[in-house]
């Protein structure tokens, strides 16, 4: 068979070839197609201009390498195709999800309107913003202690079900509708002094009942 023809059959053949990633570098892949493993070459991401998107190809994800001209120098890598070393980790037509290798796993299923983020032991998550508004009926928090740094301003009823101990200043006013303020039922512990209405519980005669400047056992 006549060279030019081989060759031109071998430019088109490297066109289009499936591999394995090899290596990774920074931003770069080597792909094995066969035996062969190829020169370092751009991989495509899902945005790279003023928006950019970065997570680093899998050592045996699978690729296809497009080349230019069958130049395989010029080649491209596009990842993203399921294989039996990594297969879809779902086949709902509504989730949206990322498995992570830690078993870190974000889902939204659009279906059942769920998001849902599961971390593994050991995890941190950090939201740094300049304001933070939840929209909810309702916010549930399952952990086992809660920390606020700063002051915390309660617009409405704020109802503690087991104890409640207090290091700091409280400041509570009673709402819009003239109600208690305040409302405790069951035991108070106070180690410092209590002031009700302008008077000390520490420095307010408990003896009885003052009338006049003087004391009493009580009404009588």
């Amino acid at each position: 068979m006549d060279e030019k023809v081989l060759e031109h059959s071998r430019l088109i053949e490297n066109m289009i070839r499936f591999g394995t990633v090899a290596e990774v570098k920074e931003d770069l892949v080597r792909i094995q197609v066969g035996k062969a493993t190829g020169n370092w070459i751009r991989w495509i991401a899902i945005r790279a201009g003023t928006t950019r998107a970065w997570q680093a190809p899998s050592l045996g994800e699978q690729a296809i390498v497009l080349s230019p001209g069958g130049d395989t120098i010029t080649g491209i890598a596009i990842l993203g195709i399921y294989s039996d070393e990594f297969p879809a980790p779902s086949f709902s037509p509504s989730l949206h999800t990322v498995h992570y290798p830690d078993g870190a796993v974000i889902e939204y299923d659009d279906a059942t309107h769920a998001l849902n983020a599961v971390l593994p032991g050991g995890s941190t998550a950090t939201l740094t913003a300049t304001t933070v508004t939840v929209n909810a009926d309702e916010v549930t928090s399952n952990a086992p202690k809660t920390k606020c740094t700063g002051d915390l301003d309660v617009a409405g009823t704020l109802t503690v079900a087991g104890s409640s101990q207090l290091n700091g200043g409280v400041n509570a006013k009673a709402g819009a509708g003239g109600g208690k303020a305040v409302k405790i039922e069951g035991e108070v512990e106070a180690t410092g002094d209590v002031t009700a209405g302008g008077i000390s519980l520490m420095r307010h005669p408990h003896g009885g009942v003052q009338r006049g400047g003087s004391e009493t056992d009580g009404p009588k």
